[in-house]
């Protein structure tokens, strides 16, 4: 008979799991991508972009997050982003100028500098890797660089199968 497989790592007590998904900030993301208010999409012509912002109906990113980026290699003046957030911050939770993983890690920046983590100290702890959640790779840099000073260990992944990232010495 064949002995049976124990999985040491997933019934140790000793283990935490940090799961960045529990942080999460929930609405809706936009990524709004100006291309097509440019002239064959790689030029800016003032004054019909300034109709455009002017004629869009911006209500509809009500409680939002908008990731602003052009699609397009055209050379885009900064005027003409601080024009668009102009346009939406009455509306939105939040604006940024970039993609939607950069849009992820600046709504994660805040969130993760202040977790308290002082039950974390001298602890054995897994940052928990499959999400069902758009968590960026900023947010989980961001968490190690904040937990390695103080834990003991730590790892990636599930507790079936955790990728060793740091041991103290």
């Amino acid at each position: 008979m064949a002995e049976e497989i124990i999985n040491r790592v997933a019934n140790n007590k000793n283990l935490i799991t940090f799961d960045l998904e529990d942080y999460y900030p929930e609405g809706d993301r936009i990524l709004f991508d100006i291309k097509d208010w440019l002239f064959e999409g790689l030029l800016l012509r003032e004054k019909e972009f300034r109709k455009q912002v002017s004629d869009h109906d911006w209500s509809q990113y009500k409680d939002t997050y908008v990731a602003l980026n052009c699609s397009t290699d055209a050379i885009i003046p900064g005027w003409a982003y601080l024009l668009v957030t102009s346009a939406l911050l009455p509306f939105t939770k939040k604006v940024v100028v970039g993609s939607l993983e950069t849009l992820e890690t600046v709504l994660y920046t805040p969130i993760i500098n202040t977790i308290d983590i002082s039950s974390y100290k001298d602890k054995l702890i897994i940052i928990k890797g499959c999400a069902h959640k758009p968590v960026p790779q900023g947010a989980y840099i961001a968490i190690l660089q904040k937990l390695q000073p103080i834990a003991k260990s730590i790892m990636y992944g599930e507790a079936c199968s955790a990728v060793p990232l740091y041991k103290r010495k």
